[in-house]
């Protein structure tokens, strides 16, 4: 296939992570290195709906020759560029829409099309993809690069921002468990952890049992149905045992019928892509255990910090980010499009390799039932071997007056 010459564009969609920004400086690295088929590299801000403002920024003049801006920006948390959870339209339903963003295409000569995100990030892949591919005269390239803390993006191991995730929650609910052993009242202590339907998030709470440490004494995930009245009797169990007992539950549980665990303390208000907004569930545990049982109990809701905990990036999590986007930009200046690129395990080592989107876009990687328990109330040893090298190395922060230094646009 001909080498294309022209500009790349790269916009960011999605919740943002810990690793997001490592990932875009992947991007940016990939496209200086590769600056004779890429003249220059625009940042689209708040992915999608940047584009079609034409807000851009020049990410080429700001990054070229700075390697250690690059470096601040891969340890900065949430997303550089901004975000946005735009749905578009299918491309036999409004040719108009996908009419307009060739227009813009071709008025600032986009060759390269680089989206940074998760699932439905990807559908905009797909979607741009498949209009591209049925009888559009201009010709570029375009590749999803992943991005999610859930880990649920089907066709890849593992997504760039789940090891920084899952790095903080162990360590965090490490920490939990500590601060709970101090007393001899009894006591329960939920924590409640992202994860809408996967439950790769709140596995990863269980790490420390690898080592023989104290780690939580159930552990709830959404891939099997939850019953509230086997969760009390599990609480009963484990205050026979010691007066001191931890639980971590992901915000998806649900029942054999699809009824979320807290959804009577839920909104009910869903996004664009139809994801209803969860939270409240270790909350609603959290009453149900004081109405059953009647013990002190309180529930812990990690929310956004799981995905912006940047001082406890792994060191994995971020070589990979940096390499799963290089790899993306290089693959693309190939001739790959309509693709993400993804990483998979080969002889205890990463590698990238572009995967055709169709197969990828809207599906949902969920924990396999192999890897939780029979009574399913925690997860497996192979689950547990599975996260761990993900969570792997520390990554040295700059501090100044005290503070870690972040890249702001």
């Amino acid at each position: 296939m001909k080498q294309l010459i022209g500009a790349a564009v790269v916009g960011q969609s999605g919740g943002p992570t810990a690793a997001i920004n490592a990932t875009l400086a992947g991007v940016i690295k990939g496209s200086l290195e590769n600056k004779g088929a890429v003249s220059v590299l625009y940042g689209m801000k708040n992915g999608i709906e940047g584009l079609l403002r034409e807000d851009f920024a020049d990410l080429t003049a700001i990054f070229d020759g700075n390697e250690e801006m690059l470096e601040t920006l891969a340890a900065t948390p949430a997303a550089a560029l901004g975000s946005c959870r735009k749905k578009l339209p299918k491309p036999a339903e409004d040719r108009e829409f996908y009419e307009n963003l060739i227009s813009i295409f071709k008025k600032y000569d986009i060759r390269y099309f680089f989206y940074i995100g998760g699932n439905d990030s990807m559908d905009t892949v797909a979607k741009l993809t498949e209009y591209l591919q049925g009888g559009c005269d201009w010709e570029m390239r375009v590749i999803g690069v992943p991005k999610t803390i859930d880990n649920d993006l089907a066709g890849t191991d593992h997504t760039p921002g789940y090891g920084s995730a899952a790095k903080y929650i162990a360590t965090t609910v490490s920490e939990i468990n500590r601060d709970c052993a101090v007393y001899t009242v009894p006591a329960v202590t939920i924590v409640e952890i992202m994860g809408r339907d996967a439950g790769w998030l709140t596995a990863a709470a269980g790490l420390p049992a690898l080592f023989s440490r104290p780690a939580p004494d159930y552990i709830y995930l959404p891939e099997v149905p939850f019953s509230k009245d086997k969760f009390i009797e599990d609480v009963k169990n484990a205050l026979l045992k010691h007066p001191n007992v931890v639980i971590a539950v992901s915000e998806g549980v649900r029942d054999e019928n699809g009824k979320y665990a807290g959804e009577g303390a839920q909104s009910g208000a869903a996004d664009v892509f139809g994801h209803k907004y969860l939270s409240g569930t270790g909350k609603a545990l959290e009453l149900l255990v004081k109405e059953k049982i009647g013990c002190k109990v309180r529930s812990v809701e990690l929310n956004i910090c799981q995905r912006c905990a940047a001082h406890l990036q792994s060191g994995a999590d971020i070589s990979e980010s940096l390499g799963v986007a290089q790899a993306a930009v290089v693959a693309a200046v190939n001739g790959k499009t309509g693709c993400m690129m993804a990483m998979e395990r080969e002889g205890g080592r990463i590698v990238f390799e572009p995967k055709e989107i169709a197969g990828i876009a809207n599906a949902v990687r969920s924990v396999p039932r192999s890897m939780i328990n029979e009574e399913g109330n925690n997860v497996t040893e192979e689950c547990l071997k599975y996260i761990y090298p993900l969570i792997q190395g520390e990554v040295q922060i700059k501090y100044e007056n005290g503070l870690p230094v972040h890249f702001v646009l």
